[in-house]
């Protein structure tokens, strides 16, 4: 996906053209001036925003309209058509607006919107915290600001960086193909322009759920209103013999990356422990590295549990075109010096190790505090707790999804960032059940694989198109019902299918915490 700038195309709007050229619910590019402008007509109105989504610069006219909002066709990201706000993650910035009108049997597209100024809120007094500075904690405190809390916001964080673009560390920026300044969601300042009192390096120790306070580290206490409990997850460790040697790595933070890329300069073969999304992202960009990558896992095909057989044989076929070398139905037993040992008894030399046999939930604190616990927090549709005012987002947030009317948890980036989102309005005290159906994208080298929905199991999968030829379709269904879909290059459909899936919720009933 590239942000390389291209010259705008297509007609230029601030002269006009012919308003039958743009029928309702139609989307057309053009230009004002240098920059490139998509002037829409839905629901009877005219709307002009910029063309290209803040996020990865994805194409917005190949996007989908749903109500006054447009999504991303690459990241399902959602912007106000009236406003341009990024309302829904992983785009966090808005687009651009321009005034728009018809007269003569023109459309015009005139001068840009000034962004309308958040609203402060009545509640400048009250303190909240948010622990963990990961994608649920920085979206949520974005979202605090944005619609007007004007009370204190403190981010607890047990990392060395401030929140970063987690997603590329085991894609664009590992493989050297992204600058470090990509990295970072925000930049320093913008904390202290937003009065946002970041603290890193900072380990919360307990929780006090009824006294409403908070117990550091350093024995020192933090006093909050209310709290989002934003603690992701930790890469789960291996328990084998050399697992802790300084060339064997997991993949999680900012710190973690950069020591990779630091010991990749120099290996010429690495060994990656677990067909995981991280340890095959990882794999991708050490391969563009040109490093020699052998996969072990002891799995019969990478990513089957989630993707099924087809698109699981496609994503080894894919590596193995790009020289991976999969030892599948096998595990590390141990790692002797530069030399791993295969359970199967085979070796293989190794510079470098990255294990990615995936995460575990950080739980403790609210397990501790007495918080309700079954595979996650559980919260309910507006992401509160069994403790009133205590909020849980992200990797740890068990919550009732309403599309397939079970609790899920989910560790994904996306998933992750509408969920702070969500939290923040519902502290705030908007109302705002969480209705969004799960989203993740995988890049595997030059191939995105999209996936809509959540489904842990399924009796049918139905595939429209041709994996092998890297455009296709596939649905995951239980009964009948659709669950999930993946897709590969077929954008559209992927939106459509988020779309389906939210119109058809089952709620259970309002605010179920059982």
């Amino acid at each position: 996906m590239s942000t390389e700038e291209k010259k705008p195309g297509g007609p230029d709007l601030s002269s006009g053209i012919p308003a039958a050229d743009l029928a309702e619910g139609a989307m057309l590019s053009g230009q004002v001036g240098d920059e490139e402008v998509l002037l829409v007509r839905q629901g009877g109105k005219l709307f002009a925003i910029s063309a290209h989504c803040t996020h990865y610069h994805g194409p917005l006219a190949d996007g989908l309209l749903v109500g006054e909002t447009i999504r991303c066709p690459w990241h399902h990201a959602h912007f106000s058509l009236r406003t341009g706000e990024a309302i829904a993650a992983p785009a966090l910035s808005p687009v651009t607006c321009w005034s728009v009108g018809e007269r003569g049997g023109k459309i015009f597209v005139g001068s840009k919107k000034t962004q309308p100024a958040a609203k402060k809120t009545a509640s400048g007094n009250e303190r909240f915290v948010i622990v963990g500075g990961g994608a649920a904690g920085f979206a949520a405190a974005d979202m605090l600001r944005r619609h007007g809390f004007a009370g204190n916001i403190s981010m607890l964080s047990n990392d060395d960086a401030a929140p970063v673009d987690r997603p590329n560390l085991s894609k664009d920026y590992l493989a050297g193909s992204a600058p470090e300044d990509w990295l970072p969601l925000r930049g320093d300042d913008w904390y202290a322009e937003n009065k946002i009192d970041l603290k890193l390096k900072t380990e919360v120790t307990a929780l006090d759920a009824k006294g409403k306070e908070l117990i550091l580290s350093d024995c020192s206490k933090i006093k909050f209103d209310k709290l989002l409990l934003a603690t992701g997850a930790e890469p789960v460790k291996l328990p084998i013999p050399g697992a802790d040697q300084p060339h064997v790595y997991t993949l999680r933070s900012f710190a973690d990356c950069r020591a990779i890329i630091a010991q990749a300069k120099s290996a010429k073969r690495a060994v990656v422990i677990g067909a995981s999304f991280i340890g095959l992202e990882a794999a991708a960009a050490l391969r563009a590295r040109e490093i020699e990558v052998h996969v072990v896992a002891p799995e019969k095909r990478p990513l089957e549990r989630v993707f099924g057989p087809e698109l699981g044989d496609f994503i080894r076929a894919l590596h193995e075109e790009h020289g991976v070398k999969f030892h599948l139905e096998d595990t590390v037993s141990v790692i002797e010096g530069k030399r791993a040992t295969l359970k199967s008894g085979g070796t293989l030399d190794c510079d470098l190790v990255v294990v990615g046999v995936g995460v575990r939930p950080r739980l403790a604190l609210a397990e501790k505090a007495g918080l309700a616990i079954d595979k996650g927090v559980m919260v309910n549709d507006c992401m509160e707790t069994s403790a009133p005012g205590i909020y849980a987002a992200g990797d740890i947030a068990r919550w009732p999804d309403p599309i397939s009317g079970e609790r899920i948890r989910v560790e994904h980036w996306v998933v992750a960032e509408r969920q702070g989102q969500n939290a923040a309005l519902n502290m705030m005290g908007v109302q705002t059940p969480f209705r969004l159906a799960p989203f993740f994208w995988s890049q595997h080298y030059d191939v995105p694989i999209n996936y809509v929905g959540h489904a842990e199991i399924w009796d049918t999968i139905d595939i429209e198109g041709d994996v092998m030829k890297r455009d296709c379709v596939v649905r995951y269904k239980l009964g009948g019902r659709v669950l999930a879909v993946a897709s590969i290059y077929r954008d559209k459909e992927s939106l459509e299918a988020g779309v389906e899936m939210e119109r058809r919720q089952r709620v259970a009933g309002p605010h179920e915490t059982s």
